[in-house]
């Protein structure tokens, strides 16, 4: 394994706590990740009590199968998005067919195209949210304050050339919100859609 491609140490460290059975590294596995589980379980599900449920099934998983996350596949902020995704995922389709079966209003394709939408929205909320904040400020600055990159780069302090290029990046990582199978995954890492 190259260097460059060795986990943090943490994520390490916290998987083999979490295989030994330590609650406490449950416990601040959860402070690091719950407000990221619930809020792509929200974004995906619409409803607050299903993000919950979601959040709650998500770290009983990961304390039930610690040994499912492997260090080497990536980060386990990535593996806990992508089981996050996927869980969420199933419970819109599984809800949304049971809605589809019992009200008979919609088609399957209808039903399909409603949980890709939610998909592609949960991951370009985990990409705003995992780049680095040099980016995301200037996507933020450019997108809610309706800011140029001369703006942009006058707000920031840095040259127009600096705005134009962390824009640039931040668009470009947000255009790949259509092209991931999970939150955060690079194609082949996490379930699919």
């Amino acid at each position: 394994m190259a260097k460059k491609d060795v986990p943090p140490r943490w994520d390490r460290k916290m998987q083999q706590r979490l295989a030994r059975g330590e609650a406490a590294a449950l416990g601040e596995l959860y402070d690091r990740f719950a407000s990221l589980v619930h809020g792509l379980a929200h974004r995906v599900l619409g409803d607050e009590r299903a993000a919950d449920g979601i959040t709650r099934e998500v770290f009983i998983h990961v304390w039930e199968h610690p040994d499912a996350y492997d260090p080497r596949q990536g980060p386990l902020r990535t593996w806990v998005a992508t089981l996050t995704h996927r869980l969420a995922v199933q419970r819109l389709r599984t809800t949304e067919t049971a809605a589809l079966a019992l009200e008979g209003s919609g088609t399957p394709e209808e039903l399909e195209h409603k949980v890709r939408r939610a998909s592609v929205a949960a991951r370009a909320d985990y990409i705003v949210q995992s780049m680095p904040v040099p980016l995301r400020s200037a996507l933020e600055r450019a997108y809610f304050q309706r800011r140029d990159y001369r703006q942009t780069a006058t707000d920031l302090g840095i040259t127009e050339d600096e705005a134009r290029r962390r824009l640039r990046l931040g668009l470009q990582l947000l255009s790949t919100a259509h092209d991931s199978e999970a939150p955060g995954a690079p194609p082949g890492h996490g379930g699919a859609v």
